[in-house]
């Protein structure tokens, strides 16, 4: 994963911790699972959890929370053909 790819996804998951963390405390950890689960692709939670692996990945506290309630998706298989 290129550094611009790492730095995209880390952006689009702060700036959607950044929006639930309007809503009660209760609520946010589930919105933001919600909301990835919903609307990324399984290639960009993919590479999010390769984010989770490392040390300092730039992740909001929020989005660390949330992310045991992201479904990780199937590893990618390479089909040449």
């Amino acid at each position: 994963m290129s550094h611009d790819t790492k730095s995209k996804l880390v952006y689009m998951a702060n700036q959607i911790a950044t929006f639930f963390k309007s809503q009660p405390a209760s609520e946010a950890v589930e919105g933001v699972a919600n909301h990835i689960n919903k609307f990324w692709e399984p290639r960009m939670r993919r590479q999010l959890f390769e984010i989770l692996e490392m040390e300092e990945n730039g992740l909001d506290a929020l989005v660390l929370q949330a992310a045991p309630m992201i479904r990780k998706p199937a590893a990618e298989v390479n089909q040449a053909r």
